[in-house]
């Protein structure tokens, strides 16, 4: 479309039009193409403007930045979040594939299975007594879904993927490739003659809008339910252990690990190959930084670094440190000389 079509579809007020190009697409700021549309997130990426080849770029709301890309006579278009408009491009352009909406002839379904209305589903599905699945739910091929599930409108549940029993999966879920939900707890009770089971006969609950990655697992506790709550996003080769209430809009970046009972309050962050000890409680808006392994309570709006975590700040000081140890090291050993002290 022209990108003038573009500005209002978006509805974006402010914009610079040195012409009015064809955007065929979009393109990373990094790689930019001819009749694309790329973005500038600040001015950390300035000098990009002096180089892109991308018919138009979206700015933040920069005055400099601004004149720099005009200078260029560069279309542009403003907004406060550059990125978020971006990804509304990209969605315009860009669909994913939807299966088409009917039943594969190679699919097994019980014929107590309840299905709603424009349902898809692929091919070697299974789908066990007493599922209940909405409207406009797409099932890709090989998805295995135990007896007694349910399953929200809208939700998509993407190829291999293994539901197990009672699962209560909301509207508007995305569950991708791999992903188990609803499988045993790690449960065993130590007896003396070893490792007595521990049935676990809980439920998983996955609220509205809740996105879960490749090859990740959620497990269904002994008693009660795990929950993850509404619009958190879950990243590939994500723990999720028995019992975990995870609170709404969290963001769980790949290899994360929780083991059982930890308790996640709202809009919490945890980065990549974050670890939670059992029963530990996460508040709002606490952030868990890359690799952190946490033993303990965090409190809300708190930032944690480190095995085991500690305030960032503090982490930040103790690395100052580190790093000099050789330094002092050696200082210490100057001293000792001085003074006499024999090396031990």
């Amino acid at each position: 479309m022209k990108l003038s079509q573009l500005i209002q579809t978006l509805g974006i007020t402010e914009f610079h039009l040195a012409d009015d190009p064809d955007i065929t697409g979009a393109s990373p700021i990094e790689a930019p193409q001819p009749q694309t549309i790329s973005y500038i997130e600040g001015s950390k990426f300035a000098s990009h403007i002096n180089s892109t080849t991308a018919s138009a770029l979206i700015l933040p709301n920069d005055p400099t930045l601004q004149q720099q890309a005009t200078d260029r006579q560069l279309a542009w278009l403003a907004d406060p979040q550059p990125r978020k408009v971006f990804a509304q491009v990209i969605a315009l352009f860009y669909q994913p594939f939807r299966l088409p909406i009917g039943i594969h002839p190679t699919a097994v379904i019980d014929p107590s299975v309840v299905l709603g209305q424009a349902v898809a589903i692929g091919a070697h599905v299974v789908i066990q007594a007493g599922v209940k699945i909405g409207n406009e739910v797409s099932i890709h091929p090989n998805v295995v879904i135990y007896p007694d599930t349910q399953i929200g409108d809208r939700t998509i549940i993407h190829a291999n993927a293994t539901i197990h029993e009672r699962t209560q999966i909301g509207a508007d879920c995305l569950i991708q490739s791999g992903a188990v939900i609803g499988a045993e707890g790690f449960g065993f009770v130590p007896t003396p003659e070893g490792w007595l089971k521990m049935e676990q006969s809980g439920q998983v609950l996955i609220e509205d809008q809740v996105e879960i990655g490749c090859n990740s697992t959620i497990d269904r506790p002994a008693l009660g339910n795990t929950r993850i709550g509404h619009s958190t996003k879950i990243d590939n080769l994500v723990h999720i252990g028995h019992g975990c209430q995870i609170g709404a809009g969290c963001i769980l970046a790949g290899q994360v690990g929780l083991a059982g009972a930890v308790q996640v309050g709202k809009r919490v962050i945890m980065a990549g190959q974050v670890g939670i000890v059992d029963h530990v409680k996460i508040g709002d808006n606490a952030i868990a930084s890359a690799k952190a392994g946490v033993h303990s309570d965090v409190e809300a709006g708190a930032i944690v670094t480190g095995v085991p975590a500690i305030p960032h700040k503090l982490f930040v000081k103790a690395t100052a440190v580190f790093n000099r140890l050789p330094e002092m090291y050696q200082s210490l050993r100057q001293i000792q000389k001085q003074m006499g002290v024999e090396r031990k």
